[in-house]
Protein backbone atom coordinates (compact mmCIF):
# COMPACT_ATOMS: atom_id res chain seq x y z
CA UNK A 1 0.00 0.00 0.00
CA UNK A 2 1.53 3.10 -1.29
CA UNK A 3 2.24 6.28 1.71
CA UNK A 4 1.50 9.77 1.73
CA UNK A 5 4.99 9.95 0.29
CA UNK A 6 3.73 7.51 -2.87
CA UNK A 7 6.15 4.43 -1.23
CA UNK A 8 5.56 1.53 -0.57
CA UNK A 9 4.93 1.09 3.20
CA UNK A 10 6.69 -1.73 3.41
CA UNK A 11 9.94 0.86 1.92
CA UNK A 12 12.89 1.11 4.61
CA UNK A 13 13.95 4.72 4.93
CA UNK A 14 17.93 4.49 6.24
CA UNK A 15 19.48 7.92 6.95
CA UNK A 16 23.67 8.00 6.29
CA UNK A 17 25.98 7.76 7.73
CA UNK A 18 24.06 4.52 9.32
CA UNK A 19 23.18 3.01 12.89
CA UNK A 20 24.79 0.02 13.91
CA UNK A 21 21.06 -0.81 14.86
CA UNK A 22 19.12 0.40 11.52
CA UNK A 23 21.77 -1.88 9.31
CA UNK A 24 21.55 -5.11 11.73
CA UNK A 25 17.41 -5.02 11.84
CA UNK A 26 18.10 -5.10 7.38
CA UNK A 27 17.13 -8.23 6.15
CA UNK A 28 18.10 -9.46 2.18
CA UNK A 29 15.56 -8.39 0.09
CA UNK A 30 14.54 -5.35 1.79
CA UNK A 31 13.94 -2.60 -0.26
CA UNK A 32 15.44 0.71 0.84
CA UNK A 33 15.46 4.68 0.38
CA UNK A 34 18.49 6.23 1.23
CA UNK A 35 18.63 9.78 2.78
CA UNK A 36 21.78 11.91 3.85
CA UNK A 37 25.32 11.32 3.00
CA UNK A 38 26.37 8.43 0.55
CA UNK A 39 30.22 8.57 -0.68
CA UNK A 40 31.45 7.34 -3.71
CA UNK A 41 34.53 5.22 -4.40
CA UNK A 42 35.79 2.28 -7.08
CA UNK A 43 38.82 0.52 -7.90
CA UNK A 44 41.84 2.88 -7.57
CA UNK A 45 40.00 5.00 -4.52
CA UNK A 46 39.26 1.33 -2.64
CA UNK A 47 43.03 1.24 -3.59
CA UNK A 48 44.79 4.31 -2.00
CA UNK A 49 42.12 3.99 1.30
CA UNK A 50 43.86 0.78 2.08
CA UNK A 51 47.32 1.59 1.33
CA UNK A 52 46.92 4.78 3.61
CA UNK A 53 45.19 2.29 6.58
CA UNK A 54 48.23 -0.09 6.12
CA UNK A 55 50.36 3.08 5.91
CA UNK A 56 48.77 4.58 9.97
CA UNK A 57 47.60 7.30 7.97
CA UNK A 58 44.63 9.16 8.11
CA UNK A 59 41.63 8.27 5.86
CA UNK A 60 39.95 11.21 3.87
CA UNK A 61 36.54 10.17 4.69
CA UNK A 62 35.08 8.49 7.97
CA UNK A 63 34.13 5.33 7.55
CA UNK A 64 32.41 5.14 10.44
CA UNK A 65 28.70 4.29 9.53
CA UNK A 66 29.37 5.24 6.01
CA UNK A 67 28.07 3.85 2.92
CA UNK A 68 30.04 3.46 -0.25
CA UNK A 69 28.64 3.76 -3.78
CA UNK A 70 30.76 1.82 -6.34
CA UNK A 71 30.10 4.95 -9.08
CA UNK A 72 32.13 6.88 -11.41
CA UNK A 73 29.78 9.23 -12.60
CA UNK A 74 29.63 11.21 -15.73
CA UNK A 75 29.89 14.73 -15.55
CA UNK A 76 27.00 17.27 -14.90
CA UNK A 77 25.64 18.88 -17.44
CA UNK A 78 24.95 22.78 -17.12
CA UNK A 79 22.57 23.29 -13.74
CA UNK A 80 22.73 19.57 -12.92
CA UNK A 81 24.48 18.70 -9.52
CA UNK A 82 25.93 15.25 -11.53
CA UNK A 83 25.82 13.51 -14.66
CA UNK A 84 24.59 9.80 -14.59
CA UNK A 85 25.09 7.74 -11.39
CA UNK A 86 24.38 4.21 -12.18
CA UNK A 87 26.54 1.72 -10.17
CA UNK A 88 29.71 -0.20 -11.15
CA UNK A 89 29.97 -3.85 -11.19
CA UNK A 90 30.32 -4.77 -6.67
CA UNK A 91 33.11 -7.30 -7.16
CA UNK A 92 35.80 -5.87 -8.47
CA UNK A 93 35.98 -4.19 -5.08
CA UNK A 94 36.08 -7.06 -3.00
CA UNK A 95 39.59 -6.87 -3.10
CA UNK A 96 39.41 -3.85 -0.48
CA UNK A 97 36.12 -4.30 1.00
CA UNK A 98 36.90 -6.42 4.09
CA UNK A 99 39.47 -3.78 5.01
CA UNK A 100 36.93 -0.73 5.04
CA UNK A 101 34.35 -2.92 6.11
CA UNK A 102 36.84 -3.89 9.54
CA UNK A 103 37.40 -0.13 9.59
CA UNK A 104 33.83 1.10 10.14
CA UNK A 105 31.97 1.33 6.36
CA UNK A 106 28.74 -0.44 7.39
CA UNK A 107 27.12 -0.40 4.01
CA UNK A 108 28.40 -0.25 -0.26
CA UNK A 109 26.28 -0.35 -2.92
CA UNK A 110 26.63 -1.82 -6.25
CA UNK A 111 25.23 -4.11 -8.66
CA UNK A 112 26.43 -8.16 -8.98
CA UNK A 113 27.64 -10.28 -6.53
CA UNK A 114 30.24 -10.61 -3.51
CA UNK A 115 32.86 -12.57 -2.59
CA UNK A 116 32.73 -14.96 0.14
CA UNK A 117 35.37 -12.67 2.01
CA UNK A 118 33.19 -9.70 1.83
CA UNK A 119 30.18 -11.58 2.76
CA UNK A 120 31.77 -12.94 5.71
CA UNK A 121 33.29 -9.24 6.25
CA UNK A 122 29.57 -8.11 6.23
CA UNK A 123 28.57 -10.57 8.78
CA UNK A 124 31.67 -10.51 11.36
CA UNK A 125 31.61 -6.58 11.37
CA UNK A 126 27.90 -6.08 10.70
CA UNK A 127 27.56 -4.52 7.64
CA UNK A 128 25.26 -4.93 4.10
CA UNK A 129 25.99 -5.06 0.51
CA UNK A 130 22.78 -3.14 -1.36
CA UNK A 131 22.16 -3.59 -4.54
CA UNK A 132 20.96 -0.81 -7.34
CA UNK A 133 19.40 -0.21 -10.79
CA UNK A 134 22.42 -1.02 -13.21
CA UNK A 135 21.48 1.14 -16.43
CA UNK A 136 19.67 3.36 -14.65
CA UNK A 137 22.33 6.24 -14.33
CA UNK A 138 20.21 9.13 -15.46
CA UNK A 139 17.42 7.91 -13.22
CA UNK A 140 19.22 7.26 -9.94
CA UNK A 141 20.84 10.83 -10.26
CA UNK A 142 17.94 12.62 -9.91
CA UNK A 143 18.08 11.71 -6.15
CA UNK A 144 21.27 13.07 -5.79
CA UNK A 145 21.11 16.75 -4.30
CA UNK A 146 24.54 17.85 -3.66
CA UNK A 147 28.20 16.30 -4.80
CA UNK A 148 31.40 17.53 -4.59
CA UNK A 149 34.67 15.96 -4.53
CA UNK A 150 36.27 14.98 -1.10
CA UNK A 151 39.44 13.02 -1.54
CA UNK A 152 42.00 12.16 -4.85
CA UNK A 153 40.71 14.70 -7.60
CA UNK A 154 43.73 13.29 -9.78
CA UNK A 155 40.89 10.13 -10.26
CA UNK A 156 38.69 12.08 -11.85
CA UNK A 157 35.74 10.58 -12.07
CA UNK A 158 37.10 7.46 -9.74
CA UNK A 159 37.74 10.56 -7.52
CA UNK A 160 35.63 10.02 -3.82
CA UNK A 161 32.96 12.46 -3.99
CA UNK A 162 30.64 13.12 -1.07
CA UNK A 163 26.66 12.81 -2.01
CA UNK A 164 23.78 14.16 -0.66
CA UNK A 165 21.06 11.52 -1.35
CA UNK A 166 17.07 11.66 -0.86
CA UNK A 167 15.08 8.60 -1.09
CA UNK A 168 17.97 6.94 -3.46
CA UNK A 169 16.50 3.66 -3.96
CA UNK A 170 18.29 -0.13 -3.57
CA UNK A 171 17.57 -3.70 -1.82
CA UNK A 172 19.24 -5.59 0.39
CA UNK A 173 21.75 -7.91 -1.16
CA UNK A 174 23.16 -9.47 1.75
CA UNK A 175 22.45 -8.81 5.03
CA UNK A 176 24.62 -8.66 8.11
CA UNK A 177 23.34 -12.16 9.19
CA UNK A 178 24.77 -14.01 5.93
CA UNK A 179 21.24 -13.52 4.17
CA UNK A 180 21.36 -13.18 0.05
CA UNK A 181 18.80 -12.10 -2.07
CA UNK A 182 20.46 -13.59 -4.73
CA UNK A 183 20.06 -17.29 -2.96
CA UNK A 184 16.78 -16.71 -1.66
CA UNK A 185 15.86 -16.03 -5.98
CA UNK A 186 17.59 -19.37 -6.56
CA UNK A 187 16.45 -21.00 -4.21
CA UNK A 188 12.12 -19.81 -5.69
CA UNK A 189 13.40 -20.33 -8.97
CA UNK A 190 14.24 -24.19 -8.30
CA UNK A 191 17.98 -23.32 -10.43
Amino acid sequence: MPSQSGRSDSVIELRAPLADNDVRRLKAGDEVVLCGVVYTARDMAHKRLCAALDDGQELPIDLNGAVIYFVGPTPARPGAVIGAAGPTTSSRMDPFSPKLIAHGLRATMGKGYRSDEVRQALKEYGAVHLATLGGAGALLSKHIVGAEIVAYEDLGTEAIRRLEVVDFPAVVAYDAAGGSVYDMIRDRSGV
